[in-house]
């Protein structure tokens, strides 16, 4: 994947403690990073660039939707919502094959590392045939993504879902759901399966799909079952009606009966958990778990604003994520993050704390630091012994021309639409150049021949 190259010279590199100068940093052919130099000299021939940071961890996505992306944009006959959209949704998965996913997968990959993700987490609850049966190999489609993410680079945490029920108490699936129908021991076997492909570039977890889909004993077996330290993710109070579903089954608000009935801990990312009251806030927070917030899809579908101001009044972790993919560029997930907190409590420049006042360095270096914890991988940070993950921005653009590197992510996050990412360096291979993906044309050839096929379906 790309050129060949060991070393580079970043005039100033984001690392934790802050905007650093003359910072050399190394990577072994593994793809880890073994040396990061503040104040160094740049040997001779060095590769040189102006700003350098870590790469950013999506730590959300259901690669197959975005072929959706832009199709439901049409109003129907009654009020629109998440559920009305879910059901377009239903009937789009029912299509894909094994092919498509993989080929969809790559496309998204690539537009990901473009824009500056170099991690994602994949929520992958397509695991059975069009008819709902199993396939000959239960992790085909889990496989396929593994596939897509070699093809592009992209580094990976696969999450394979428990979707067992249609709602709160335990109701049957739809016919439109059995694509989808998993088990504790079917997901466990797909965790098993998956095990030879982990490594440097992607971890293997599991998720239990909501408490809508996994009933308490199911998830209490799932993270029993699952090997030590495997990140487990749960979408949860995505909806208002989700809170009041739940509320009528169980007597109790989705986060205040999750952190009560299951050990939530620091593996666990609960995605969106949009809808909290003071007492959840709390819990979340206090719980060491990651908020996997992901305001593009969020506003989107209508869902609401997660409380980011005192979540992070209270010490609470949170990443970002693209989800649905109506966007593939964590500059546009970070923007809607803090906009739309200062719509809601109408002030500005709502998320930092009193040891960072710059909203875009506090909101990057906490969403890659949240993502990080999410994904379960060595990413995150530019230090030894982390995957060789970074940005090289482009100090050519008049955005980023002559600016001093405490302004740089500021403009890089609220200045412009233009994508000011140049190269990506993704597990120790450059896969991004010049703001083009190394295998962009291929990967674009057979997306669109999936798609092709999709729409004569």
């Amino acid at each position: 994947m790309g050129t060949a190259m060991t070393t580079l010279f970043a005039r100033h590199a984001l690392l934790a403690q802050g905007w650093q100068r003359d910072v050399l940093l190394a990577w072994d052919e593994a793809g880890d990073l073994v040396r990061v130099e503040a104040g160094a000299e740049r040997p001779a021939g060095a590769a040189h660039a102006e700003y350098v940071l870590p790469g950013m961890v999506n730590l959300h996505s259901h690669a197959f939707q975005r072929a959706m992306g832009g199709l439901t944009e049409r109003a129907g006959d009654g009020p629109d919502s998440f559920w009305t959209w879910r059901d377009l949704m239903y009937r789009f998965a029912a299509r894909i094959s094994p092919d498509q996913i993989e080929a969809i997968a790559a496309q998204l990959f690539s537009e990901c590392l473009r824009h500056g993700y170099t991690s994602l987490c994949e929520f992958h609850y397509l695991q059975r045939d069009l008819d709902g049966g199993s396939y000959a190999r239960p992790a085909e489609t889990a496989e396929r993504v593994a596939a897509a993410g070699r093809t592009s680079g992209m580094g990976l945490t696969l999450l394979p879902v428990l979707y067992s029920h249609a709602g709160f108490g335990a109701q049957p699936l739809r016919p439109d759901q059995q694509r989808f129908r998993t088990g504790v021991d079917d997901v466990l076997g797909i965790v098993d399966a998956l095990g030879p492909l982990r490594g440097g570039q992607l971890e293997v977890g599991a998720a239990p799909h909501s408490l809508r889909a996994a009933t308490r004993q199911q998830i209490w077996e799932l993270q029993d079952g699952l090997p030590a330290g495997r990140p487990l993710h749960i979408h949860i109070a995505e909806q208002q009606a989700e809170v009041e579903q739940c509320l009528a089954s169980v007597g109790q608000r989705p986060v205040e009966y999750l952190t009560e009935q299951v050990t939530i801990d620091a593996r666990w990312c609960l995605v969106h958990a949009t809808h909290l009251n003071a007492y959840e806030i709390g819990a979340l927070a206090s719980s060491g778990a990651v908020a996997g917030l992901c305001p593009t899809t969020e506003a989107n579908l209508g869902d609401g604003l997660f409380p980011l101001a005192p979540y992070i009044v209270a010490g609470g972790r949170f990443g970002i994520g693209s989800d649905s993919h109506v966007s593939h560029s964590p500059v546009e997930e970070l923007r809607w993050l803090e906009y739309g907190q200062r719509l809601q409590r109408q002030q500005r420049n709502v998320a930092h704390t009193p040891a960072q006042r710059n909203v875009a360095d506090f909101l990057w270096q906490a969403a890659v630091s949240g993502g990080a914890q999410a994904a379960g991988r060595r990413v995150g940070a530019l230090a030894p012994g982390m995957r060789a993950d970074l940005l090289v921005l482009d100090d050519r653009h008049p955005n980023l021309d002559g600016v001093d590197a405490a302004e740089a992510l500021g403009r890089f996050v609220f200045c412009g639409n233009d994508n000011l990412v140049r190269d990506v360096l993704c597990g120790g291979r450059w896969v991004v150049r010049g703001g083009r993906h190394v295998a962009q044309d291929a990967i674009a050839r057979r997306y669109r021949q999936a798609i092709g096929l999709l729409r004569g379906a």
